[in-house]
């Protein structure tokens, strides 16, 4: 049986500017699970596979939209979309079509209906509320500016899904992806911030197989503007 009330009350309140003074991400982590039931260790264990890039795939999204777990199905219905739409600024910026390496979960895309059983979860681009916020924060000139602003977003998205939450499973969820970008924040610089945007790219474009010189010259005209 979970102690929900006894996990909770042991954990710090959290703030965008709030600094690990003892222990780290793992030992959070670690304490929290030792707490959980097997169940909801289960679904611990499944939000922190969407933190690992290398799991964001068609599949995953599809998985996570069908997830018993409320929480688990609308932040990552929210993190592909936000995701999908840093693809597309990345795709205008790189003169890509503007739906190249778009994340698509749609029942047409061969999954099946008991995965897809409940696809209108997901909105469809120019449909979900903060889409406008996101596309002013992605088109801003100053790279960090852009990180700090879409993990604004998410931060608020998590507040919103823990809103009438107290004791129970999601209030420990968003408390975890709240320590993830607290995380990433603590080893963030410039430079750090310059990198990412180029993985980013990468990640878009892939190898850059396939482009030609052309993409060679793009992706370095590119690099300058944001240099």
């Amino acid at each position: 049986m979970n102690n929900y009330e006894y996990i909770i009350a042991g954990l710090p309140s959290l703030s965008k500017d709030w600094k690990f003074t003892e222990g780290d991400f793992g030992a959070f982590l670690e304490e929290i699970e030792s707490g959980c039931s097997d169940k909801d260790r289960e679904l611990v264990e499944w939000l922190e596979k969407g933190f690992d890039d290398g799991n964001l795939t068609a599949a995953f999204y599809r998985e996570a939209m069908s997830c018993r777990n409320r929480f688990i199905r609308e932040y990552f219905t929210f993190d592909l979309n936000v995701r999908n739409a840093k693809t597309r600024w990345l795709n205008e910026a790189l003169e890509r079509p503007a739906d190249k390496d778009i994340v698509r979960t749609a029942p047409e895309d061969g999954c099946g209906t008991e995965t897809c059983g409940i696809w209108g979860d997901l909105q469809t681009p120019g449909e979900f509320e903060e889409e406008q916020r996101l596309s002013t924060v992605l088109h801003g000139t100053d790279i960090l500016a852009r990180e700090r602003g879409i993990d604004d977003l998410m931060w608020e998205k998590i507040d919103s899904l823990t809103t009438f939450n107290y004791f129970d499973i999601n209030v420990i969820l968003g408390f975890l992806c709240k320590l993830h970008i607290i995380s990433r924040w603590t080893r963030l610089d410039e430079q750090t911030g310059r990198e990412m945007f180029k993985r980013l790219v990468d990640e878009v474009r892939g190898t850059f197989k396939g482009f030609g010189n052309d993409a060679g010259r793009q992706k370095e005209n590119n690099n300058n503007k944001n240099n």
